[in-house]
């Protein structure tokens, strides 16, 4: 298990609350620095621009053309060389298809660039196996492309630097520490904790004594500007003809190889290798981007706490919208039912509906009266009603909310008695009119007005009608009493109003819920915000804590 798997934790779970661009840099640094966490080798990368000779000094490190040169820019890929048996190379490609082959020509179709000078886009790693005795103990090098040629080889580099312990930065003799070198050392490097490095100057040879001595004066600015974190005794600038070394490793001639540098520059990797505290040094890299990650993580719990005030300002100016709703709604809704309860007001249903239904049952047109008169009034005042509790559930986004569903009583039953009937003479009438006794009485009461104007009219018409049918079938003591049928409308109308009375009682109670906005609903977006604030301030403590905890360790 690895000492760093908490630090490696919290970087990831801190990169992930973040909600970074994954095509951002940090995102991608992120990624990278776990990586150099995880991998248990000592990793040596090799950074220079193009033509500075960067594979040939390896291969004059491993003695072996293990990687491709050229005269031209080569390079195309990151080359990681690891021990093996034999010489051998496996590409991996984006797909998952791995490549393996006995040599290194197969690294001319996969690592090496093509016709325009452009990286494959297909490659995702390369590495060369290689039987050397510095990478038989866990060390790997890692050769890179140049860096001024093409944007694509800058981004990787730049990505590769970050998952290497140790960086060998290959100068020219012949134009040292260029404006882009020393851009590169200070943003590449330098501002993302990169701190081991070491400088190689190459073609030394090419220059003439004066020339020499003159970049050797160059050299120690370079080496005071740029303070490394090496082992103690252990310099940061070596000079190295690699092209002569190679020759001389190539040929066996431990002599020559001497007189190059490349002694003096394996003996101080070999050095810093065993001496070096591989602890201190990857926490100086990690603090250094860990400091960019927590300055992310500040911006984002900004920008969510900012979101707060503005959703808790949206939220409050919903609930105000909808409390004025709340009040209109449940306001029209109580005229509703108020206006139903006016309308079911028992004097005044009887005077609306009695004569008309005492008719209707004399005529036995119960249901069409029913139907036609009586209920469409009931279903507009039950259809208003019901239209503010729908419009209070939708608002307030309440779900299947209880209508008001009101039910008739069955039809009046009638039982027709016989009896005698009195002749009526109505003055101004031209003829002779039968009307019960008992209608005569109802007609003096209070609702006389309104059954004279429509009953007695109607009913004393029918009785006529009867009464001459009666006279032809000989049968003149028999008369309807339009009493039995006045009371059975009266009977029948209140116990409907009694009925619908309590229904909307007991409604109103069921339906206050569904005008009613509760304030108790949660705002999903605000508890978001809340959680990922949260979260985010304590995966920001766990990182730094884990630091300091590394630190004192």
């Amino acid at each position: 298990m690895s000492q760093y798997n908490n630090l490696i934790n919290n970087i990831r779970s801190l990169l992930g609350a973040i909600e970074i661009d994954k095509a951002s840099s940090i995102y991608q640094d992120s990624l990278t620095i776990c990586s150099f966490l995880e991998n248990p080798t000592y990793r040596i990368a090799v950074f220079a621009p193009f033509n500075h000779g960067k594979s040939t000094l390896l291969n004059a490190l491993l003695g072996s053309k293990a990687l491709p040169i050229d005269l031209i820019p080569t390079t195309g890929a990151a080359i990681c060389v690891s021990y093996g048996e034999k010489l051998r190379a496996e590409i991996k490609l984006k797909d998952g298809t791995q490549i393996k082959e006995e040599g290194i020509k197969i690294l001319k179709q996969y690592a090496v660039l093509d016709d325009d000078r452009t990286m494959k886009d297909n490659v995702e790693e390369v590495t060369v196996f290689c039987n050397h005795s510095w990478l038989k103990t866990g060390i790997e090098f890692l050769d890179l492309p140049g860096t001024n040629d093409r944007e694509a080889q800058n981004d990787l580099v730049k990505d590769k630097l970050l998952s290497a312990d140790l960086i060998i930065h290959v100068l020219d003799a012949r134009k040292l520490m260029t404006l882009e070198e020393r851009e590169h050392l200070k943003d590449w490097l330098q501002n993302r904790g990169i701190t081991t490095v070491i400088f190689v100057v190459n073609f030394l040879n090419l220059l003439t004594p004066e020339e020499q001595q003159e970049v050797k004066n160059r050299l120690y600015f370079v080496a005071e500007s740029f303070r490394s974190s090496l082992p103690t005794g252990i310099s940061n600038i070596y000079c190295v003809d690699a092209l002569p070394a190679l020759r001389a490793r190539l040929k066996g001639n431990q002599a020559d190889a001497k007189t190059t540098g490349i002694v003096g520059l394996e003996s101080a990797l070999q050095a810093i290798v065993s001496l070096e505290q591989p602890i201190q040094n990857k926490l100086a890299r990690v603090i250094k981007f860990s400091q960019e990650l927590l300055s992310q993580a500040t911006a984002k719990k900004q920008e969510i706490e900012s979101n707060i005030i503005i959703s808790q300002k949206k939220e409050n100016d919903q609930i105000k919208i909808k409390k004025k709703a709340e009040k209109l709604i449940q306001q029209s809704f109580a005229r509703s039912i108020s206006d139903f309860r006016g309308w079911l007001y028992f004097p005044k249903l009887l005077a609306n509906y009695q004569p008309s239904l005492a008719i209707a049952l004399q005529q036995t047109r119960f249901n069409e009266w029913l139907e036609s008169e009586f209920k469409p009034e009931v279903f507009r005042q039950q259809q208003v009603i019901n239209k503010w509790v729908n419009q209070g559930s939708n608002f307030f986004q309440h779900k299947n909310p209880r209508l008001l569903i009101l039910n008739f009583p069955a039809s009046p039953t009638i039982e027709i008695p016989a009896y005698d009937s009195v002749e009526q003479t109505d003055s101004n009438s031209k003829y002779k009119s039968y009307i019960p006794q008992e209608l005569n009485f109802l007609l003096q009461k209070k609702a006389g007005a309104v059954v004279l104007g429509g009953a007695n009219y109607l009913i004393n018409k029918i009785a006529t009608k009867s009464q001459s049918t009666d006279n032809n079938s000989g049968n003149k003591n028999t008369r309807i009493s339009a009493q039995i049928y006045v009371d059975a409308a009266e009977k029948y109308l209140k116990k409907f109003s009694i009925k619908v009375n309590a229904e909307i009682d007991e409604y109103e109670k069921q339906a206050h819920q569904y005008t009613t906005y509760i304030l108790s609903i949660k705002n999903h977006q605000a508890t978001k915000n809340n959680y990922q604030l949260q979260l985010l301030n304590n995966l920001a403590d766990n990182l730094e804590n884990e630091i300091n905890r590394l630190s004192k360790s």
